[in-house]
């Protein structure tokens, strides 16, 4: 018996904890009166501190993540500048379609609202000035005045513009600064090691985070969650079959329908394992099938499993919609253009980070004041929607692949359109593989 417990994965126990959390908080709410056990002893103290510690775990994580994180990112990639404008289109295809995932999911959550009907602003902290700055405050606190003070008050985009520039100059000096390198990726190796420690205890902090709130909720906290899962899987059904197809036939004149069915084998494939690194040798097989040169799979493919988070965007969107009506707070645009930018910068260092999608969520909370408390609520449902998520991104990896491989002439036409055989010799092989 134990030894099948042992074998349960943690995202399953997270997914437990959740409707264990959520089952207890609904018996103690219509089936339990009011006493001192019940209100005083578990939900005042018991839930609230297992759910409470859990989150202050999780903060504790994100500044020191992102980083080491965003450090390490910026200087792996500030050294494509080696293979000229094949990097530069690469990387400027996977930004815009992550800003353009972002954009769509608040969109979405503007329209649903899935937040609204979850009274929970008696329970919200106070927010970060950013929700009201003007544009010009923003643009001006990009840049801290004090690195360390950014660092220890938890100002995520001024850490973020610091981190950027750290790790761009340490790929320019490159030996010189070899020390400071190593101790960077040795810094975020240990912070790698931590969040996989912290999130072992994600089962118990989320039942207690679940427990507690719906323990005051009742059954009307589970219609906005239903319109949470709602609100993503459209919009990752959006950007897959309308964004991606949109922008492959303005660059490339394709026919996307034909994409698709060639496609849809690594699709399934990454839904199945909800890992895009996983994907990687079968999305390189597929793109030579269509015609791509491995000379630009080899290095696009590994990359977009990297830093491209289009459908964990599309998820941190619709988050801090959902949070941000569900403590009644109202983001202006400044707020908004803020989620946009620091979701796009994240995506530089933290993909490949374990639970990306919950800290990278954290930290975007962080930066327009929203009350992290409310990532409990959806991070349980989290490793269903993570499976659509990774679908989402490697179809965005190949689409981004063919547009760069049009641009710079290494698409064999007539091969993605049927029209002759692949050359046996376009084959990717492991060593093939710039960036892994």
């Amino acid at each position: 018996m134990l030894g099948k417990l042992k074998n349960i994965s943690l995202s399953n126990w997270i997914l437990i904890g959740m409707v264990l959390g959520l089952l207890t908080g609904l018996i103690l709410n219509f089936f339990v009166p009011d006493s001192f056990l019940k209100n005083t002893l578990l939900v005042d103290n018991v839930f609230y501190l297992g759910g409470s510690l859990f989150i202050k775990l999780m903060k504790m994580l994100v500044v020191p993540l992102v980083f080491c994180s965003i450090v390490v990112g910026a200087a792996s990639i500030s050294d494509i500048r080696k293979i000229g404008s094949i990097g530069g289109r690469t990387i400027g295809i996977y930004l815009i379609t992550t800003a353009l995932a972002v954009t769509l999911a608040l969109a979405i959550g503007m329209l649903i609202k899935p937040g609204v009907g979850l009274n929970m602003a008696a329970a919200a902290q106070s927010s970060n000035v950013t929700i009201n700055q003007t544009m010009t405050g923003t643009i001006l606190n990009m840049v801290p005045d004090n690195p360390l003070n950014a660092l220890a008050n938890g100002d995520m985009i001024p850490v973020i513009i610091f981190g950027l520039l750290i790790g761009i100059i340490l790929a320019k000096l490159k030996e010189e600064t070899q020390l400071v390198s190593d101790l960077f990726s040795q810094g975020n190796r240990i912070m790698m090691e931590m969040t996989s420690i912290v999130m072992k205890f994600a089962p118990i902090g989320i039942f207690c985070l679940m427990a507690r709130t719906f323990a005051g909720l009742g059954f009307e906290g589970l219609l906005p969650l239903g319109k949470y899962v709602l609100c993503v899987l459209i919009g990752l059904a959006i950007q897959a079959f309308v964004v991606y197809p949109t922008l492959l036939v303005l660059f490339t004149r394709l026919n996307p329908v034909r994409f698709f069915r060639k496609f849809f084998s690594v699709m399934f494939f990454a839904f199945s394992s909800s890992t895009s690194n996983a994907t990687i040798p079968l999305n390189l097989e597929k793109l030579s099938e269509l015609g791509v040169s491995k000379d630009v799979s080899s290095f696009t493919i590994p990359l977009g499993a990297t830093i491209n988070m289009d459908g964990t965007s599309i998820m941190q969107g619709v988050a801090v919609m959902f949070a941000a009506q569900a403590y009644g707070i109202d983001l202006g645009t400044t707020a908004l253009l803020t989620v946009i930018f620091t979701a796009v910068m994240a995506s530089i260092g933290t993909a490949g980070v374990p639970s990306v999608g919950l800290i990278t969520l954290t930290m975007v909370f962080n930066s327009v004041g929203l009350p992290v408390q409310a990532i409990g609520m959806i991070f349980g449902i989290d490793h269903i929607l993570d499976m659509f998520r990774t679908a989402v991104n490697v179809t965005g990896d190949a689409i981004c692949t063919l547009i760069v491989s049009f641009k710079n002439k290494s698409l064999d036409v007539d091969v993605f359109n049927g029209n002759k055989e692949r050359d046996p010799s376009n084959t990717v092989l492991l060593d093939d593989l710039d960036i892994i």
